[in-house]
């Protein structure tokens, strides 16, 4: 299938991007009916006119199809012929259009540093970290691993290698040693950017021997680029290969001679749990994922009336290091020339208040985060916010609220809504659904809508869609659960996992291959109205603070410790984190322990064990030591027992495994726990 551009000529407008004329966009919203692919391509075609080109596309999307005997994906191409550069485009642009001194940054550090940085000045950040790349020796389609915290200087070397044509891949700071040697080594970087330290709740942890520990096997890095963050120069140092960034990136020429690239030259990869233990490395591009971020977040956060734009302040609340970062905190707001806080700390350092402080001082009107973090929100405010007449914080700037990483649940959304957005009268709730995979949102009420429903990620957003199936691919009933699938993705869907299009092809193709659609992973139905509610995970992800973790990567991070024989890890419903991880251990009989004391002494040995492999994200939340795990005949864990039996709920079948007596023993287990 292959589709060029149509012959009506739009605007290719730069000062600042602005909405899309709204008969293009009803043309393409599956809210209004059934859309053409005409239609939809039509949308497309009007969102990458948004961007600036140095060579304008005249092809809109090229598809050669899924081949399940090849074992291999769709091959998307979308404005393949057109050529740009991404960081241009979040930046030079807006500074050529007389823009340069509007704010593109507010940096707040947990210790309460600030700065403004403009978009002159971040144009010149940028232009001096992609001199002192290609001084290092980086050039197009390299890898650069990127282990930062909130900071500029994160977004400047992410925007760096974006402008030399290099792929940047960043890592969770909080991430150990261990995951971060394996994106290395996986990407086959030849630079990786860390810092001194990280600030965390009032206190400097050390982050550079981690980094050293990651590239200290075989791998193909030449050089460690240092961030001086928390003042500490007394760290492991290798000379020649560790340079500091003042020494290197402060000296360079602030002026850079940006080259443009082909719209499918890869731009990041971003690494995702599956469900095997071994992470996922999709590759994203830059003209299709840059044109989807940019129109999506100017739909979604955007003032709806243009001449109030100027006023916005947008928050993501992520770490940089996820892609609802890149897409909403990155690339999509920087691109639209908006005005955006970026926030290193925790959200209760140095009180739980630290949020509403923010919002106030930089007039943040779009607030998007986490459920998670909404509920520890009203964990720490159990009265409500206190109003301002009271001392509280003055919220009235908040125009819209946005969720993301896991469906809301009614409460948390009803406390956002009423106490967050406590000056807006019937403000706009975007409850979005989307994955890594891709890349965009995909679900999403509209902030235009004039009823809400809490916990509904709603429907498809223009020139997407979405279908709720069973195993067959065959449509399901009202409020019967299904699979959703993605039957029209967006330009910004991953085109594959670096190094294995195989996996690829299995991980979300392959179920429903007859039809070419696109399986996300995740439970649904649709309600009467045919709204779309997502329900959860169908495979072994848990989602813990919007953070997908793979079951089996935390058994595999068990079973090594030598005296641990066996794993399996299920979700369990956690009112603050979504989801909780349960470790089910078949240990050692020498090592277990007779009283209660010790055995909880062991169980935390473990949990520090995984979040030495993995990171303390991944630590269980409680460890269960059992004489055996359920499995089927075919040797698979039976992860939906283990959370029934920890929840007490009803078991279902159970004469599928090949060990069926062990679960009467966890529930006797789990009895003498209750």
């Amino acid at each position: 299938m292959t589709a060029s551009a149509p012959s009506a000529v739009l605007p290719d407008p730069s000062d600042p991007p602005g909405p899309l004329p709204q008969r293009i966009v009803d043309a393409a919203d599956p809210d209004r009916g059934p859309v053409s692919e005409a239609d939809r391509l039509a949308f497309w075609e009007a969102v990458g006119r948004r961007l600036t080109w140095e060579r304008k596309f005249t092809r809109v999307h090229d598809l050669q199809p899924l081949d399940p005997a090849a074992e291999h994906g769709p091959r998307m191409r979308w404005y393949a012929d057109g050529r740009l550069n991404a960081a241009v485009n979040c930046v030079d642009r807006h500074v050529t259009a007389g823009r340069g001194e509007k704010v593109a940054l507010y940096f707040e550090g947990e210790p309460g540093d600030r700065r403004a940085v403009t978009y002159a000045q971040l144009q010149a950040e940028v232009c001096r970290a992609a001199n002192a790349l290609e001084q290092l020796g980086i050039g197009p389609g390299d890898r650069v691993v990127v282990y930062l915290p909130v900071l500029v200087e994160t977004i400047v070397i992410t925007l760096a290698c974006a402008r030399i044509g290099a792929m940047h891949s960043l890592v969770f700071g909080g991430f150990s040693a261990d995951a971060l040697r394996f994106r290395v080594e996986d990407t086959g970087a030849k630079l990786l950017v860390t810092t001194d330290g990280q600030h965390r709740r009032g206190t400097a942890v050390p982050v550079k021997a981690n980094a050293d520990e990651a590239v200290a096997g075989k791998n193909a890095i030449e050089h460690v680029l240092v961030v001086e963050r928390t003042g500490n120069r007394d760290i492991p140092w290798v000379d020649g290969r560790d340079v500091w960034w003042h020494d290197l990136v402060d000296r360079q020429p602030d002026t850079h001679d940006a080259q443009a690239f082909d719209a499918e030259h890869p731009l990041f990869i971003m690494y995702t749990s599956g469900t095997t233990g071994r992470p996922k490395g999709l590759v994203h591009t830059t003209g299709g994922y840059l044109a989807a971020a940019s129109w999506t977040h100017d739909y979604l956060f955007s003032h709806p009336d243009v001449a109030q734009r100027e006023k916005d302040v947008h928050w993501c609340t992520a770490d940089l290091a996820w892609v609802t970062a890149h897409t909403y905190e990155i690339y999509g707001p920087l691109s639209n020339g908006v005005t955006q806080v970026i926030y290193e700390g925790v959200p209760n350092a140095p009180h739980p208040g630290r949020h509403f402080e923010v919002i106030e001082r930089y007039g943040v009107t779009s607030y998007y985060t986490a459920p998670t973090l909404i509920r520890s929100l009203m964990g720490w405010h159990p009265d409500g916010i206190p109003a301002r007449e009271h001392g509280g914080p003055d919220l009235s700037s908040i125009r819209l609220i946005g969720t993301v990483g896991e469906a809301v649940n009614p409460q948390a959304w009803t406390w956002a809504r009423t106490q967050i957005g406590r000056d807006t009268p019937d403000l706009p709730m975007v409850d979005t659904w989307w994955q890594s995979e891709t890349g965009a949102t995909v679900l999403s009420p509209r902030p235009t809508d004039k009823a809400f429903k809490p916990g509904c990620a709603s429907r498809p957003l223009p020139g997407v869609d979405v279908a709720v199936v069973d195993e067959e691919g065959d449509a399901v009933g009202t409020g019967v659960q299904g699979r959703i699938v993605v039957t029209r993705t967006s330009p910004a869907a991953a085109r594959t996992v670096w190094g294995d299009p195989t996996r690829f092809f299995h991980s979300y193709w392959k179920d429903y291959a007859a039809q070419g659609w696109f399986l996300a992973g995740d439970g649904a139905k649709r309600d009467e109205d045919g709204d779309v509610w997502i329900l959860g995970r169908i495979d072994d992800v848990i989602n813990v603070s919007g953070h997908r973790l793979s079951t089996i990567e935390i058994e595999s991070a068990l079973v090594a410790h030598p005296e641990v024989i066996e794993a399996g890890v299920c979700p369990v419903p956690d009112p603050r984190t979504g989801h909780a991880a349960i470790a089910f251990v078949v240990a050692n009989e020498r090592w277990l322990a007779d009283d209660d004391a010790a055995a909880a002494e062991r169980a935390e040995q473990l949990r520090r064990h995984v979040g030495r492999v993995i990171g303390p994200v991944a630590k269980p939340a409680e460890v269960v030591f059992v004489p055996d795990v359920p499995k089927t005949r075919s040797g698979k864990i039976m992860r939906r027992l283990l959370t029934q039996l920890f929840t007490d709920e009803p078991l279902g079948d159970t004469t599928s495994l090949q060990n069926e007596p062990c679960v009467g023993q966890i529930a006797e287990v789990m009895a003498a726990r209750r």
